[in-house]
């Protein structure tokens, strides 16, 4: 952990995304403005008013030193937020300053830090400055040959087809519908394509072959509210924890499913774990879902990379 390292009170730029959390966002946003004038804190507050906007804010802000752009939602937020940031042409000496508010529907990358789910104590934690490396993470094939950005984590197979079933459901809390949707898609139990997956282990290549129903390639540790999918990673390793599952019948795969609740699926058979800076994952027969911080990157994509970006920002609170 370290401090802005001129002690300076820079500005906070905070994109806040008003129907985060189902509007609990938006009810919030006078409260953080009340705390933040009581501290005399300078800031700026710009609502979001479209899907993509929090990206486009945090690309063409001019970051003056010891300036802080907020993510103040969900995961969806986050993730928009980081795009902008490490997609900017323009280039400074140190990594970006970011902070995050977790005030949205689901807030698994939140859950990895030590940041507050109070909001207060996430505010008093911001106006600290305190900070520490985060290791991001780009993935690219699918929709994006060009590259997208993540921090929390990828998920290919089951893991995006059942957050693609707790999107459509709306009024439910985000770890309840994903619960649901893993009950549903258990039930329907769709066939597991096979995939060539390789990566690099202190130096070494390794690759599995096999017909997988669900790899995640993790920065954070949980996803869709309960399940942890990289339980031992961490946020400034330099490396992406990758834990895969190969297909089972529909009883051991509700097993695996409730080992991921506790982040004991090592234990379930046919499960593998790796720590590596990159990944190749190519579909051998049939085509991947897969998602990078739920945000879709392909329904029948054929081959991604993704790779650890080392140190890419700066984060008050980790």
């Amino acid at each position: 952990m370290s401090v802005c390292e001129n002690g300076a009170a820079g500005k906070f730029f905070i994109i806040l995304n008003p129907i985060a959390g189902k509007g609990k966002a938006q009810r919030l946003a006078p409260v953080i403005e009340r705390f933040l004038k009581n501290r005399g804190v300078d800031f700026e507050i710009a609502l979001t008013q479209r899907v993509g906007h929090a990206r486009e804010l945090a690309a063409s802000r001019p970051l003056e030193d010891g300036t802080a752009v907020v993510a103040a939602g969900g995961d969806g937020t986050c993730n928009e937020v980081v795009n902008g940031l490490l997609s900017r042409g323009q280039k400074s000496s140190q990594p970006p300053l970011w902070g995050i508010l977790p005030i949205g529907r689901g807030n698994d990358f939140a859950s990895s830090t030590h940041v507050s789910p109070r909001i207060e104590e996430a505010l008093e934690m911001l106006v600290s400055r305190r900070y520490g490396p985060l290791d991001a993470g780009i993935i690219r094939g699918g929709y994006y040959p060009e590259g997208r950005y993540f921090v929390n984590g990828v998920g290919i197979g089951f893991d995006t087809m059942v957050g693609l079933e707790a999107a459509k459901m709306k009024h439910v809390q985000s770890g309840l519908a994903y619960v649901f949707g893993a009950v549903k898609m258990a039930v329907t139990f769709p066939p597991s394509p096979t995939l060539e997956v390789r990566w690099s282990e202190d130096g070494t290549e390794k690759s599995q072959t096999g017909d997988i129903i669900l790899a995640s390639i993790m920065n954070g540790r949980r996803m869709g509210g309960s399940f942890y999918m990289g339980p031992d990673a961490q946020l400034a390793d330099g490396g992406l924890d990758l834990c895969m599952a190969l297909h089972r019948s529909r009883a051991q795969v509700a097993k695996i499913i409730m080992h991921y609740t506790k982040g004991t699926q090592e234990q379930c058979g046919g499960v593998t774990r790796a720590r590596s800076p990159w990944y190749t994952v190519k579909a051998l027969s049939g085509g991947m879902t897969a998602h990078a911080d739920g945000e879709t990157i392909c329904l029948d994509g054929k081959e991604l990379r993704i790779e650890c970006v080392p140190s890419a920002l700066r984060l008050i609170g980790v």
